[in-house]
Formats: structure tokens, sequence, C-alpha cells
């Protein structure tokens, strides 16, 4: 009885090319995206932190039109501060921190949305920011999977490319030489040929 052994070639490590320029627009999507809501998180934070709120104070204290507390300055600046340092480095850091904090971003506020009105709302959480938490977390996964979830990506794009090892070496051989490469015969082929060219000079 026969077997056959089935070799799986490993998986590539998704990253960017190391041909891609700086300015690629996936690498200006992800650090855009880090920047401006990390930005704001930071600013969001520091206003609490001036407005000495308490730390665990619950009350109506606002801050750039969100309740706030201590608690939730510092956390917005550690979060904020976290997306700059993405934004600095970009690249595949800076889309997969993206998603990341996009997903804990919702998540929170459906926790919060439950804790409302409750002693365990210690980030002291109003239903606008539960409103603020939804939207800056499907930004950040907007973001963060620009270019990088979908099943037409184009050929050149860095995850694609990952994805598709075989079809990656092709066409980088195609667009390295010019000439598309050459096929392997089929079993038998050449010796059909030459049968046939014999037949052609008996004639």
């Amino acid at each position: 009885m026969a077997t056959h052994t089935v070799h799986t070639r490993p998986r590539r490590r998704i990253s960017f090319d190391e041909h891609l320029p700086v300015d690629h627009k996936l690498n200006l999507v992800y650090r855009i995206g880090a920047g401006v809501i990390g930005a704001f998180l930071v600013a969001f934070g520091i206003l609490g932190l001036l407005n000495h709120i308490g730390f665990f104070d619950t009350g109506g204290n606002m801050a750039a039109g969100l309740n706030s507390n201590g608690a939730l300055s510092v956390l917005s600046i550690c979060i904020g501060a976290l997306l700059l340092v993405g934004m600095v480095i970009g690249g595949n850091v800076a889309s997969t921190l993206n998603m990341v904090l996009g997903i804990l971003f919702l998540l929170n506020g459906f926790l919060f949305l439950g804790l409302l009105d409750t002693p365990y709302n210690f980030l002291a959480f109003k239903i606008q920011n539960v409103l603020f938490s939804f939207v800056v977390g499907l930004l950040l996964m907007t973001f963060g999977m620009y270019g990088r979830v979908g099943h037409a990506l184009p050929h050149d794009n860095p995850y694609w490319r990952a994805r598709h090892p075989e079809s990656a070496d092709l066409l980088g051989h195609e667009h390295g030489t010019g000439t598309p490469p050459r096929s392997t015969p089929l079993p038998g082929a050449q010796d059909r040929a030459a049968a046939k060219d014999d037949r052609r000079g008996l004639e």
C-alpha cells in the first residue's frame, strides 16, 4: 500500500515588504489612526487631571464633554501614549495595536453599559462615555484592518503576499525579469514532441 507524504510549507511571518516606501498608504493609515485617537485620549486624560477630579469619584465631573475621574484620566493617558508609540513604529505593529485596542474599547463599552448606575462603575462612565467607547473601538478596528482583512486585496499588498507565498514568488519573478516564468512540461511531452518530429521527417 503506497503512502504519500504531505509536505506543508511553513507560513511566512506577516510583515511589510522591505521594498515598500515609508509613505506607503497602508503605513500612513495605521499611523494616522493611532496618532489622532492617541492624541485625543492623552488630551482628554490631561484635562481630567487638571480638573483635580477624585481618583474614583463617580460624580458628574466633565472633561471634553465626557464624564471622567482620576482613574479614567490616567488610563486614557496610558492608552493614548501606547497608540502614539504605535504611530511612531508604524507598520504591522501599529495595525495590530489598532485592532487589539479597538476590540478592547468595544468590550469596555459593553461592560460599562451594564455597570451604569451601579456601585461598580469605578470609571464614572455615563451613556456618552459608552457611545464614545463604541465609536473609538470601531474607528481603531477600521484603521487596523484596512488593507489587511478582505478577499480582494491587491497582489502587491504585503499581507496578501505573506498568505500566498507561492503566488507572490511567481509575481515577483515576473516583475523582476520582465518575462513570465517557463512552465514545466507535462510528463511524456518531450517524447511525444520528438515522435511528432520523426513522423514529419518521414513524410
